[in-house]
């Protein structure tokens, strides 16, 4: 071969090594370019998250822009009389109330009466004719108070022999205990109800009413507490679950670990029933072994939760006997994460979603029972239920999307757990989201913010207790301070036969009862 050739060969071997490391860094431009674009959607979920508004709601104006917009094609559906109507989502502001309108009608009244200083000079040269009246609302703040219980002593006086004899005691939730039940009350409904940690409530005590309650000794009766309201505790937790259906959701919450340095993640188990009474279940992990406490050995029924991997694998240990419902809130909130990405496929989706909504909120105008409410499904939202599957189908099918970008796992969670979705049409029971349960949650949410952790791991399913009575109160539109000082006033006179009177629901019927007993009076 002469030089010349060599020379060309070489040149065709570097041309060719140089088209190879060409397509190669091509290659990585194109992954880098991908990487990057989820990353972006990643900050950009992010930082809605935190500096963004929390609500999923969309103005139809939007709606219709986005569905109307230039990523090509006709919208999915375009041409369906029924997908045409605008979406009643909520964006007017109500009309405001009157401020007196909050005002209970049985509120102390004191008059505080205010004459000219010429009638004050000479009253009797002044005849009284009327009087304007103007209100103001005011506020006296709490206040303690030393209850001293007198018990006289009292000897015979025909038997001078007979022993004097004094009043006994009435039971109390712990002999020598110095607080009261309305202390007691109001201390569970400041921390669990207003958020206040003890150390808060300590400080308010001393620097405001000049008392001093350690917090250690309010520690002690938190618990006491808890377990003279276990009884209840547990009637209303066999209700709950004596209905065949049930929303559960968990809450992570930290607890202090001795000999750990650092604290350890517990979980708040929260399981409710629609239109019934929520209870609390405290256990120091997360997985499916956690439901066999919550959940007893011969339930049948169904239970709706989100797409967490435990709810299935405790599914498949009962053979059949549970049924798992999924949850449209779950998916619809990915799919307004994915609105950036693909605003005109995503916000179609959310059309459809809405769809299904609003004839859920038609049901619940009309107070609709498990028989219309199914009826009523199977005609109006089983159609838009197998659009947005075919939808669903196409876009997978399609392969637009990658798997890890927000609009690509909207899908996949939505497929994935279509089934589940689909269970609330047949039985009317079932609400169409978890959103019940999670609004249970809520309250726990915002208190660990303050308290920020348990004390120990036992302290968690004391909380859970106190939890599940102020819970079930804010349910019934029920004070909880006068049912605690009631209910913790009467406890100790309780038995195993009529603790069950003292349950949030039928303490609140029989306070209707009295109340209509005094009027009829």
């Amino acid at each position: 071969m002469t030089e010349e050739a060599k020379i060309i060969e070489e040149l065709r071997k570097e041309n060719a090594m140089l088209r190879e490391k060409t397509a190669l860094q091509s290659e990585q431009i194109i992954l880098l370019r991908q990487e990057n674009a989820l990353l972006r959607q990643k900050v950009d979920l992010l930082v809605r998250r935190i500096f963004g508004r929390g609500s999923e709601v969309m103005s139809p104006d939007q709606l219709e822009l986005l569905l109307g917009g230039s990523e090509g094609g006709t919208p999915l559906g375009k041409g369906d009389a029924s997908l045409e109507e605008e979406a009643e989502l909520p964006g007017k502001k109500k009309a405001r109330r009157n401020p007196r309108e909050r005002w209970p009608s049985d509120l102390p009244v004191v008059d505080e009466i205010l004459d000219p200083q010429e009638v004050k000079e000479a009253p009797h040269a002044w005849r009284l004719i009327g009087a304007e009246v103007s209100e103001q609302l005011d506020y006296e703040p709490a206040k303690f108070l030393r209850r001293r219980l007198i018990r006289n002593k009292y000897v015979s006086r025909k038997d001078l022999d007979c022993a004097p004899v004094v009043a006994e005691l009435p039971p109390a939730l712990q002999e020598r205990c110095v607080a009261a039940p309305g202390l007691l009350a109001a201390i569970i409904v400041g921390k669990y109800c207003d958020h206040l940690p003890l150390y808060r409530q300590e400080s308010i005590f001393l620097n405001r009413h000049g008392v001093s309650l350690p917090r250690q000794s309010m520690a002690r009766w938190m618990g006491l507490c808890a377990e003279w309201l276990r009884p209840i505790y547990d009637i209303m937790a066999k209700e709950v679950l004596s209905g065949g259906y049930v929303q559960i959701d968990e809450t992570p919450v930290s607890y202090l670990a001795p000999g750990h340095g650092q604290t350890k993640l517990g979980y708040l188990w929260t399981t409710c029933r629609p239109r019934g009474d929520v209870f609390f279940k405290w256990e120091p992990s997360r997985g499916a072994p956690c439901l066999k406490n919550i959940i007893p050995v011969d339930f049948t029924g169904t239970i709706q939760c989100d797409a967490y991997a435990a709810y299935p694998s405790f599914a498949r240990d009962h053979d059949g006997s549970i049924t798992l419902a999924g949850c449209w809130a779950h998916a619809r909130r990915k799919f307004y994460e994915a609105r950036e990405q693909a605003p005109r496929q995503a916000s179609f989706i959310l059309r459809q979603i809405g769809h299904l909504y609003r004839v859920e909120a038609r049901l619940r105008e009309e107070k609709a029972g498990p028989v219309l409410r199914e009826a009523v499904r199977s005609a109006q939202s089983v159609p838009i239920y197998r659009r947005i599957e075919s939808a669903l189908a196409l876009l997978k099918k399609e392969g637009r999307y990658l798997p890890r970008s927000s609009m690509g796992k909207a899908i996949d969670y939505a497929l994935a757990n279509f089934p589940l979705l689909g269970v609330y049409l047949g039985d009317g029971r079932v609400e169409i989201d978890n959103n019940l349960v999670e609004n249970s949650i809520r309250p726990t949410a915002i208190g660990k913010k303050n308290w920020l952790f348990f004390g120990d791991v036992e302290a968690g399913q004391r909380s859970a207790i106190l939890y599940t009575i102020i819970e079930s109160c804010r349910r019934r539109d029920i004070n909880p301070d006068d049912y605690l000082r009631d209910v913790l006033t009467r406890l100790p006179h309780a038995t195993n036969w009529n603790v069950g009177q003292l349950t949030p629901e039928n303490w609140a019927k029989s306070q209707k009862g009295q109340k209509a007993a005094l009027l009829a009076a």
